[in-house]
């Protein structure tokens, strides 16, 4: 578990990991594993009022286990605080400069400044699949197919308005006029939401196979494409226009965004994974120098780009499916339905597991990281999970691995 395994071909796995896909499906019917029907909403909308503030408990531990003497002077990660709220299960998750979004199956995205409630505002439809942030606009992915657009209030910064759906009703008219309105609308729900900031692009990828790329300056879409085979779990975008999808078909396919006249068309390169078991997760660095992809086997494989994509090992950490995958720094965060996080520092190709983060009562669905402003090398970790909370850790990139700590 404390290491990544170089020598362990794509798509060999414990059979022990082989097993659990039913169980994954049981635990979270919000990934797509198969070519079903969209899943219904696990928890109707609370009615409370969206504005009831919710405690945030202070807490510590969050890796369990006793620690040698050697380790205990080292920085640790642990659990900061706690946030519950009986309103529904924890889909999404967006953070920066300490303000955190979360969206779950109500219709209710909250705002979260300093771990207290800040703001909230509501959307047409529940189950809040993917949030980004771009510049001073937020954009949601939703079950039934539509990306919303808030932009904040200069004036007051607790008030948002929505100023935007993709597509808009009068694009799908026109669209419908000429036959192509199943082009700029996705048919089914959206899975994952990634943002080109520097183009001012942002991906959509869904359950009915498709990615979509919409330019966030006019709100269009300019590009759909048939990307699987089965529906599209996650798709990323990286540097020098470079796009990732994983999908429930078990695969992973690298895209490359060429210059078409005055649009832009997106190249299909190369499949990186072909596998039985579903891809739920994929991540890049920073860099956009490693991709890492979860499954519905508890696997983590990675991809270094430097080397032309070869792949570079597997991370072994989970017991069940990997849900979400976080990259920051020199570290990778897996959620997993197994109720944990596992933390990994990356030095060249060789991983090493920090951390196994503990404190979940269901599946760990979403994660999102912010830089610790106060300490180089530290980032503070918010974890959304379908136990109906979002946890919230303090993690350092100098913390002692599992075997220092004498627990591995």
């Amino acid at each position: 578990m404390a290491h990544s395994d170089p020598n362990m071909p794509v798509g060999q796995t414990d059979e022990d990991l082989n097993g659990r896909k039913s169980s994954f499906s049981a635990y979270d019917p919000n990934v797509r594993l198969s070519v079903d029907g969209s899943p219904p909403m696990l928890s109707p909308w609370n009615q409370n009022s969206p504005f009831a503030k919710s405690p945030w408990s202070q807490t510590g531990g969050g890796v369990g286990g006793e620690m040698n003497n050697a380790a205990q002077n080292l920085p640790q990660n642990c659990l900061i605080g706690s946030l519950v709220r009986e309103e529904g299960h924890i889909y999404s998750l967006a953070s920066r400069d300490k303000i955190l979004y979360t969206g779950s199956d109500s219709k209710n995205i909250r705002v979260w400044k300093d771990m207290k409630e800040f703001a909230a505002f509501k959307s047409n439809s529940g189950l809040v699949k993917a949030i980004v942030i771009s510049g001073d606009r937020i954009f949601t992915g939703h079950q039934d197919g539509k990306i919303r657009v808030w932009k904040v209030n200069q004036k007051n910064p607790g008030v948002y308005k929505r100023v935007g759906t993709m597509p808009t009703f009068f694009d799908i008219f026109k669209a419908s006029l000429k036959r192509s309105a199943v082009y700029i609308k996705h048919s089914d729900a959206i899975s994952s939401l990634s943002m080109d900031s520097e183009d001012g692009l942002l991906y959509s990828a869904s359950w009915d196979r498709t990615f979509k790329v919409w330019k966030t300056e006019s709100s269009k879409c300019v590009e759909s494409v048939k990307a699987h085979d089965d529906a599209v779990n996650s798709v990323v975008a990286s540097v020098e226009g470079m796009v990732y999808t994983g999908s429930a078909d078990g695969s992973v396919k690298v895209w490359k965004r060429e210059i078409a006249g005055k649009g832009t068309k997106h190249v299909y390169l190369q499949t990186l994974l072909n596998q039985e078991c579903a891809v739920t997760a994929l991540a890049v660095n920073k860099q956009g120098s490693v991709l890492y992809c979860g499954s519905s086997d508890g696997v983590v494989n990675f991809w270094e780009h430097e080397k032309q994509l070869s792949h570079g090992g597997v991370l072994k950490g989970h017991k069940l499916a990997v849900l979400c995958l976080a990259a920051a720094g020199n570290l990778i965060f897996s959620g997993s339905a197994d109720k944990t996080i596992c933390v990994w520092r990356r030095v060249g190709s060789v991983h090493t597991c920090l951390s196994i983060l503990t404190g979940h009562n269901g599946p760990v669905k979403c994660l999102t990281v912010d830089e610790d402003q106060e300490a180089t090398g530290k980032w503070v970790v918010y974890s959304g999970s379908l136990d109906k909370s979002v946890k919230v850790w303090s993690v350092s990139e100098a913390a002692p691995d599992l075997q220092k700590m004498g627990m591995a």
